[in-house]
């Protein structure tokens, strides 16, 4: 982000004050398991090939559960939405995905896990009705998720784990400033150093340059 700014920085430096100033995000040790070979996930080749989605679960400061919906794009690495409550059901999920679908245009796929909000009914219409594949992972293998398994990652411990909601109502607003932060300045190493915004602007970018002229795009927003 120094760079970004123009600054000339030296990496050791930087990581010095950061620990100094007790920057750095602590995060809880796993215990390693033993595991069978992991494969690697396919890369999406354009915005809206593939998403994905999942739920993370907190509580408010009186210990009231709250549930949060996350949903991002593959290629951009756009978090596209965060809803957040104390309950969400799959026709829930569909109403945000109808949300979606009218600001973002419709994915070809979108990976989840066997949650019977994902699972159940509701969805399963849903996606047939908008011929969207629905991709689901083996049961205990979140790393064929991994996307939105790192987002998650993220999302807790910079947002979750640094906050104590005093409501669910600052709990929306506490999340979704983080989630506006993350999209639009939060540089990643994966998209050479851009914020998910900016790879999302260049690609359509190039997508309008590509085509004919009087030919009919689809706009990223």
């Amino acid at each position: 982000m120094l760079r970004r700014e123009g600054w000339l920085v030296n990496h050791k430096r930087i990581a010095r004050i950061y620990r100094e100033e007790h920057l750095q995000v602590r995060t809880k040790r796993r215990k390693k398991m033993t595991s069978g070979a992991r494969v690697p996930l396919p890369m999406p080749a354009a915005a809206n090939e593939r998403w994905s989605m999942d739920f993370v679960m907190d509580a408010t400061s009186l210990g009231r559960r709250v549930r949060i919906l996350a949903i991002v794009d593959d290629y951009t690495r756009e978090c596209l939405a965060v809803e957040v409550d104390t309950s969400i059901s799959g026709l829930r999920v569909a109403r945000v995905l109808d949300r979606l679908l009218e600001l973002r245009g419709k994915p070809k796929g979108i990976t989840v896990d066997n949650g019977p909000e994902f699972s159940g009914r509701a969805l399963d219409t849903w996606a047939y009705n908008n011929k969207v594949r629905l991709n689901f992972i083996r049961p205990g293998k979140p790393v064929e998720n991994a996307y939105i398994e790192s987002f998650n990652g993220r999302l807790r411990d910079e947002c979750l784990n640094s906050h104590e909601f005093g409501s669910l109502q600052e709990a929306r607003g506490i999340i979704e400033v983080w989630r506006e932060d993350y999209n639009e300045k939060r540089p990643h190493g994966s998209l050479d150093d851009m914020t998910p915004t900016e790879f999302a602007r260049q690609e359509m970018e190039k997508l309008q340059s590509n085509e004919p002229k009087g030919a009919n795009s689809q706009v990223l927003q």
